[in-house]
């Protein structure tokens, strides 16, 4: 297992501190702007919704930042103002006609949402629940996530019930790294080399391989890399789950080590954003941005009714209202129906009083334990987070163990994630089936996302966004759309 600490453990209370967390918070910050809250800069590369491409087997996440209210922020986290951006659900007629309906406010649906709006799509997101998230809400306070695993109520010792803020399905955005110093010592220093140097539409930077008509095991033959070195390349850089890759086109993975690259050098020396007070904000941010390019938005709002006419969806029934529309957006609990169960993920929640072992007293850490090395046929992912994201009390620590189920018993599976923890005050532990859309919802218009999978970074979640609106659309979206329409104060 390979251990990489970006970053030491302090605050940077300066201006050049204070300029640093600006930027690093640039992707996704609210701003009030007159009457009307404005949504910051979202990311308007080419390469995904959220580009977080890349994880090493332990990355550390902390480390020098500013302040805001007189509190010290990390570098390398970026925060949403949680009284700016809580989006009214209040009671609204339905009963008109809409491009596009989202039903589900989880972060998949909540980006599909700001990303139709973007692009000019009239849209309606509803939600039956009262709060945004779904799946990938943080439950607080505290009191709430134990009731909710049937545990008894937190002693004194947990702090204030309130300051906790604990993510069901947590995953780091990628956005920078020091892991070149690292790869130097691996002896892949002249594969990374030509892989950056390869450029798809000039041959003469092929080096007499061929990419697209070769295979990744044939790439890694010609460099003669070991098979713990492509262990790491696969897993840590390409981020793949499992070793299929190796026999298909390099290509692919080419553009994928590439992403890791590009997100390299970019916001001080921590690869990983994470929003303060964890990732039940993000689905909200992509709210706003809906809200902001005029999606209207419905919580708390029971669907009965998917309504199909000929094979294609026509509307959404709440009731005795009907919402008309030509497509329909939705995670796989609204339409039992249309989805398969092809697996299942187990996740246990860990409260900790201690850092990892062995991380330097980190304050945020995030591990892959790949397959190989476990005897297994997908990799164990590892993260912790603290006080200093404003999601747990002072001193206390949330780890999440996760992997795809293999057995039949899968908490024995996630063992080797938990030995690395330490002592455990409590776990919480939860298996859900992974679920995938009968079809491509080309047919229908009814377009579906996967379940979330036992991954803690959100590459998946990207490409699975992505698929689905070029799906919907027939188009890749245009990420310079929001870099154009936003006025300038607000990117």
């Amino acid at each position: 297992m390979i251990v990489e600490k970006i970053q030491e453990n302090g605050q940077d209370n300066t201006e050049d501190g204070r300029r640093r967390l600006k930027q690093g918070a640039d992707d996704l910050e609210f701003r009030k702007s007159g009457k009307q809250r404005k949504v910051g800069k979202v990311d308007n590369s080419d390469q995904g919704c959220l580009k977080a491409p890349d994880v090493v087997h332990v990355a550390l996440v902390n480390g020098r930042g500013g302040t805001r209210g007189g509190r010290a922020i990390p570098h390398g986290v970026f925060e949403l103002s949680r009284a700016s951006h809580m989006l009214s659900s209040a009671p609204r007629n339905m009963n008109e006609e809409y491009d596009a309906i989202v039903l589900g406010t989880g972060l998949k649906e909540c980006i599909l949402s700001g990303m139709l709006s973007v692009s000019g799509k009239k849209v309606l997101h509803v939600d039956r629940n009262k709060y945004y998230g779904g799946e990938s809400a943080s439950i607080t306070p505290l009191e709430d996530l134990l009731a909710k695993f049937k545990a008894p109520p937190p002693d004194e010792s947990y702090g204030r019930g309130r300051d906790w803020n604990v993510d069901l399905i947590p995953k780091f955005l990628m956005a920078n790294g020091m892991l070149v110093k690292l790869l130097i010592h691996t002896g892949v220093t002249r594969f990374l080399i030509w892989v950056q140097n390869m450029q798809e539409d000039k041959r003469e930077t092929w080096d007499g391989f061929d990419p697209f008509n070769n295979s990744m095991s044939a790439l890694y033959n010609k460099f003669n890399l070991d098979k713990n070195t492509q262990d790491f390349t696969g897993h840590a850089l390409a981020l793949y789950r499992d070793d299929d890759y190796i026999s298909q086109r390099a290509i692919t993975t080419i553009r994928r080590i590439k992403l890791y690259s590009d997100s390299l050098a970019r916001y001080g020396k921590s690869p990983y954003l994470y929003p303060m007070y964890g990732l039940g904000e993000l689905p909200q941010g992509f709210a706003r941005l809906s809200a902001i390019y005029g999606g209207t938005y419905m919580l708390d709002k029971p669907i009965d009714e998917i309504v199909v006419k000929d094979g294609k969806v026509v509307g959404v029934r709440s009731g005795d209202e009907v919402a008309h529309c030509k497509q329909v957006f939705c995670d796989p609990t609204y339409v039992p129906d249309r989805v398969q169960k092809v697996g299942q993920v187990i996740r246990c929640i860990c409260l900790l009083d201690h850092p990892i072992p062995g991380t330097g007293d980190a304050l945020s850490t995030q591990i892959i334990i790949p397959q190989k090395q476990v005897n297994r046929n997908s990799d164990i992912y590892v993260s912790l987070v603290s006080h200093t994201h404003q999601v747990a009390a002072k001193g206390w620590f949330i780890a999440m163990v996760s992997t795809t189920v293999e057995t039949k018993n899968p908490e024995i599976e996630i063992k080797p994630g938990l030995d690395l923890l330490g002592p455990i005050r409590q776990k919480f532990i939860s298996v859900t089936d992974y679920m995938e859309p009968t079809d491509d919802g080309l047919n229908s218009q009814v377009f579906i996302s996967t379940s979330y999978d036992a991954t803690t970074h959100f590459e998946t979640t990207c490409l699975d966004v992505l698929d689905i609106f070029k799906r919907a659309t027939g188009e890749e979206f245009d990420f310079q759309k929001v870099k154009q329409d936003l006025g300038e104060e607000d990117q």
